[in-house]
């Protein structure tokens, strides 16, 4: 197979790698690999030019389900994606495999996104934006977003936070993650700031760290009731909660829902009725 030409209205845009991606000038058959972003695009009036999703697109619901399913973010045939001869893939470098996105790039395509901030994710819906030819509607999306964020609440100043996501063993979320840029965005001090991005932990570790707050985020490890006794038996002072992950996680439009998912989230922390 050889790599598409580059049709004469198109263009190289610089992805959020810093790769140069010959993009062409309206993409009409588009694979998304990145759940968060399939959302995006389909908010964005896309939906009509999906052709292909992971298993993991699940929002929204009803506008997903018929769309194709190429396997997952790590795992997925390029072989496959390529027979439904997609004009633009988009990824990302933390979700999808590297060696994956290298072999799909030989014959098509590839934008991917790199996001570790808030403002990496509303750099990347402009981004999308322009090289879909849905500018208007990624800026007005944005807009929305930026204002509910600067006018939500906060959590109480200093409140330390341990960010789980996963048991046996234990991990967490630590610097340089989207995730923390979102904690400490709503006031938090993360437990585990300076520690590599994920650390696996022990339990000691955790009693160690003496977080005022124990998150147990609904993704990637399905965390429930069971956990909250677990760990409360552990961490007697810690208030411990189970969290909306994708709230804490998607870097899309679902970013639009989160201030009112956090108003409704911190009155708990401080035992308060929601």
């Amino acid at each position: 197979m050889s790599a598409p030409k580059l049709r004469p209205s198109g263009h190289a845009a610089i992805d959020q790698m810093g790769r140069e991606v010959p993009v062409p000038a309206i993409p009409r058959r588009i694979v998304s690999l990145v759940p968060s972003q399939t959302e995006l695009l389909v908010d964005l009036g896309l939906i009509r030019r999906l052709v292909g999703i992971t298993r993991y697109c699940i929002h929204p619901a009803e506008a997903v389900k018929h769309i194709p399913v190429i396997g997952g973010t790590k795992r997925f045939s390029t072989r496959e994606i390529l027979d439904f001869e997609p004009d633009l893939v988009i990824g990302n470098k933390e979700e999808n495999v590297e060696g994956l996105i290298t072999e799909l790039a030989e014959h098509c395509a590839v934008w991917m996104s790199d996001i570790y901030t808030f403002d990496d994710a509303m750099a990347m819906i402009t981004a999308l934006g322009d090289i879909t030819g849905t500018h208007e509607a990624a800026e007005r999306l944005r807009q929305t977003i930026e204002q509910g964020w600067n006018t939500m609440p906060r959590a109480t100043a200093g409140s330390s936070v341990a960010y789980l996501i996963w048991r046996k063993p234990w991990m967490a979320v630590a610097s340089g993650t989207f995730i923390d840029d979102v904690l400490t965005r709503l006031g938090f001090r993360n437990a585990f700031a300076g520690q590599a991005r994920y650390p696996e932990l022990s339990l000691e570790a955790l009693r160690e760290a003496r977080p005022d707050v124990v998150m147990l985020s609904s993704e990637p490890f399905p965390f429930d009731e069971r956990h909250i006794a677990e760990l409360g038996s552990q961490l007697p002072d810690a208030r411990v909660v189970l969290v909306n992950g994708e709230m804490f996680s998607w870097y899309g439009s679902r970013l639009q829902l989160a201030p009112a998912y956090f108003a409704s989230l911190l009155p708990q922390l401080d035992g308060e009725a929601a």
